[in-house]
This record gives structure tokens, C-alpha cells and sequence, in this order.
């Protein structure tokens, strides 16, 4: 259930981000969602990604600084209180959220969250005891 997340180190310099696109544009990989965040001289870059392993793979061998994450990605009802939802079964279970994005999906009434937390396996649990569905890491690579 958990979907690859890849981390990718970026220097807060000109091209740095093309780089990075062009190297998963030339393997055909394509990006699902992303999030940047980032300091005066560099950012994280953490990307969902068709395929992870190959794009771990490709960046490293193109000397870029990559990690792989296991992360959550939740299905969240577009509509007011979808998100609270969640985080509350979270919160009731005592599990820390690290941090989250999220991204549309093909779906006109639903979102995707991804989230990292200190628990995941306790994240999983509270959240499909709650009834949010955790969403198989292969329904995340074939959107």
C-alpha cells in the first residue's frame, strides 16, 4: 500500500530544476505530482513518479543526489471536511504528520494527499479503520 516517493537534493540555481526533468523526460518517466520546498540554497524536491526505482536509477547515474521515501497517498473527498477526515483519524491515533501535498486526480470528486508520517503502518491503520482509503501504490503509478 505504500507508494515510492523520490527526494531529489536541488541547488537554488538557475536550471538546476530542468535538469532534473530532463533526465526523467529522456527515460520517459513520467511525473504524477510534486512538491518543492526550499531554503536560500537549496530545496527538496519530492516527486511521485510512474516508475520510482527507474527513476532513482537514472537520476543517481546522471549524479543527482535521489532518495526513495514510502509514503501514504490517501483519497480525499473534494468537498468541505474531506481533509479534516483524515487528519483527525490521525490525530485520534496519535500519529505525527511530517509533512503533505496534494494533487487532482482524473476523478471529478476526489483528490489524492500524499502524506509522510512518524507511523506509517499506524498511519494505514487509523486512516482504513476510519474508512479513507489508502490508495494501492499501483493506482498511483497508472494515473
Amino acid at each position: 500500500m505504500f507508494v515510492k516517493q523520490i527526494s531529489v537534493f536541488v541547488e537554488n540555481a538557475r536550471g538546476t530544476l530542468s535538469r532534473v526533468t530532463e533526465v526523467l523526460a529522456e527515460n520517459g518517466i513520467n511525473i504524477r505530482a510534486l512538491s518543492i520546498a526550499d531554503t536560500t540554497d537549496f530545496g527538496i524536491l519530492r516527486l511521485i513518479v510512474q516508475n520510482p526505482d527507474k527513476a532513482v536509477e537514472v537520476l543517481r547515474a546522471n549524479e543527482i543526489t535521489v532518495k526513495a521515501t514510502d509514503v501514504l497517498v490517501v483519497e480525499i473527498d473534494d468537498q468541505p471536511a474531506g481533509l479534516h477526515k483524515a487528519l483527525s483519524a490521525l490525530r485520534d491515533a496519535d500519529v505525527q504528520v511530517e509533512y503533505m501535498y496534494a494533487f487532482v486526480t482524473k476523478k471529478e470528486d476526489e483528490a489524492y494527499v500524499i502524506l509522510k508520517s512518524d507511523n506509517p503502518q499506524k498511519a494505514m491503520a487509523a486512516l482504513t479503520a476510519k474508512g479513507v482509503r489508502v490508495v494501492p501504490a499501483k493506482d498511483v503509478y497508472e494515473l
